[in-house]
């Protein structure tokens, strides 16, 4: 459930990224907002997903906490950093 919550969220960033760049560029810059997103995801997720297993059990906390979703937690903290950074303060990608 708390993967699903995450994911959710990411999907509002995208969509927030995406159409304040549009408006404020074009969609070219929207498209770059969202490529770099996702290659922050993705990145971010390999890596996150490498201290997950080295940090959790292999069953994980609970059935509800596992590695996954220690990694997707841990993947957040930085990527609520970068997006505020960005997206938020009037940074240009």
């Amino acid at each position: 459930m708390i993967e699903i919550f995450i994911f959710h969220l990411h999907i509002v960033a995208a969509l927030y990224a995406f159409v304040l760049r549009w408006q404020d560029g074009n969609a070219k810059e929207g498209l770059l907002a969202l490529t770099i997103m996702a290659l922050i995801f993705s990145v971010g997720w390999a890596i996150t997903s490498t201290i997950a297993q080295v940090v959790a059990p292999a069953a994980g906390f609970s059935s509800w906490f596992t590695r996954d979703t220690l990694s997707l937690v841990l993947l957040v903290i930085p990527e609520i950093v970068i997006f505020k950074m960005f997206f938020l303060t009037g940074h240009k990608v």
